[in-house]
């Protein structure tokens, strides 16, 4: 088989992609080949499904950009397409004095993002919005919503089709060979021919990375994050989302109370190390991911200076009583009756070889191929836009024509 582009990857950065090239690019015919039996198998369809706002990103950055532009344009496709969603808001509670400065910088983010109705919170004006949640101060950001990213992606890949586009899901790549023509893919459901790789793997980003020959410079650290949800009788004491002010040192938001489309409410997630880069429990195990991570040099040195952060997830991982300690300094009447377990989600953490934490969209482009190497929340909000972009530089490295 032979197509103009390959898309590597089926989640919501995979199919964002193949959809702007079937809408950027004349006479395209693009394949988004899947290893999964389905599409959004992983991090897409293992996460929270908030639409976010662009409150926590540094002004400027590729995260800021496409948060808000991509965030206006899902809000739109959600409505073009009658997919259920809710622009229900979010509340960043401050519960000391300490954190004041950090909910400050929040708030001029925010603005400097263009949110406009980022409001400032006391203590009373919290507890109207939230009745069960105490703080000192808070802000109230009402572009926040949730959405079924899964739908999403669902409608995504039904107009890839539509437009000419191909799916082919269980479809592993094994190996990549480089041609004078462009590449041969080896899967397991045969050769793939094509001048044209876009890699959008996700969890195993770095691994295509290096079968088509190119250096990453970084590694994916997969963390996993657990949930518990709140039992029926207890979802209506979340009116928002509930989130706290987060730690600038960590690439964490730490446990909040998320509101889901079907009606749930999501408590959580700590984050600790996966033993398996596609391990959603805890017994989850794979020899090689282990030994990857753990001899990774960039992953010691992160570890040596995070070391004391990833023995409190741990303990909360294993110990309800501390997770619901957490979760009752934004909820103080919070019981540990009012929570069972939930699911959980794998993140692509990708660090560098020097131990530091990417934090912004990371995007290598090389002779006939272009790499997403990062991607990280708020990659399913910014989907549309990071598509684009992604497309936009394929016209430009590949000379594609533009539509």
């Amino acid at each position: 088989m032979s197509c103009d582009v390959v898309v590597i990857g089926g989640g919501i950065v995979g199919t964002a992609t193949a959809l702007a090239l079937t809408s950027q690019v004349k006479d395209c015919r693009v394949l988004v080949v899947e290893k999964e039996a389905t599409l959004a198998a992983h991090q897409t369809g293992n996460n929270s499904g908030v639409i976010h706002s662009g409150l926590y990103y540094r002004p400027g950055s590729l995260k800021a950009k496409n948060c808000v532009e991509g965030r206006d344009a899902l809000y739109a496709f959600c409505a073009e397409h009658a997919i259920a969603h809710e622009q229900c808001g979010k509340v960043v509670v401050a519960t000391s004095e300490e954190e004041l400065p950090a909910l400050a910088e929040l708030e001029r983010r925010g603005r400097a993002n263009g949110l406009k109705g980022v409001e400032r919170l006391d203590a009373e004006g919290i507890c109207r919005r939230e009745p069960h949640v105490q703080g000192v101060a808070g802000l109230l950001v009402p572009e926040t919503g949730i959405v079924d990213f899964v739908e999403v992606v669902e409608t995504y890949a039904r107009l890839i089709k539509e437009r000419g586009g191909a799916i082919r899901l269980n479809c592993a790549v094994m190996r990549v060979e480089r041609h004078d023509q462009g590449f041969v893919l080896h899967t397991n459901q045969g050769r793939i021919e094509t001048p044209f790789i876009i890699n959008c793997a996700g969890l195993q980003c770095d691994r295509v990375a290096l079968m088509c020959g190119s250096q990453p410079h970084m590694r994916i650290v997969p963390f996993r994050g657990e949930y518990y949800t709140l039992v029926e009788q207890c979802r209506s004491k979340v009116k928002h989302l509930i989130y706290p002010v987060p730690d600038a040192k960590f690439p964490f938001l730490g446990v909040h109370y998320t509101r889901m489309i079907n009606g749930e409410v999501e408590a959580g997630p700590n984050a600790v190390l996966s033993f398996k880069r596609e391990g959603y429990q805890r017994s989850s195990f794979s020899l090689r991911d282990t030994l990857e991570t753990l001899t990774y040099p960039g992953f010691l040195s992160m570890a040596r200076r995070f070391w004391r952060v990833g023995l409190h997830e741990y303990h909360r991982s294993f110990s309800k009583r501390k997770f619901v300690a957490d979760l009752q300094k934004l909820m103080p009447d919070l019981v540990a009756e009012d929570i069972v377990r939930g699911g959980a989600g794998v993140r692509a953490q990708a660090v560098a070889e020097d131990g530091s934490l990417l934090d912004d969209f990371k995007i290598l482009d090389e002779p006939g191929l272009i790499h997403v190497l990062n991607a990280p929340s708020p990659a399913a909000t910014a989907s549309l836009s990071i598509g684009k972009t992604i497309a936009e530089k394929a016209a430009a490295h590949f000379a594609l024509k533009p539509v």
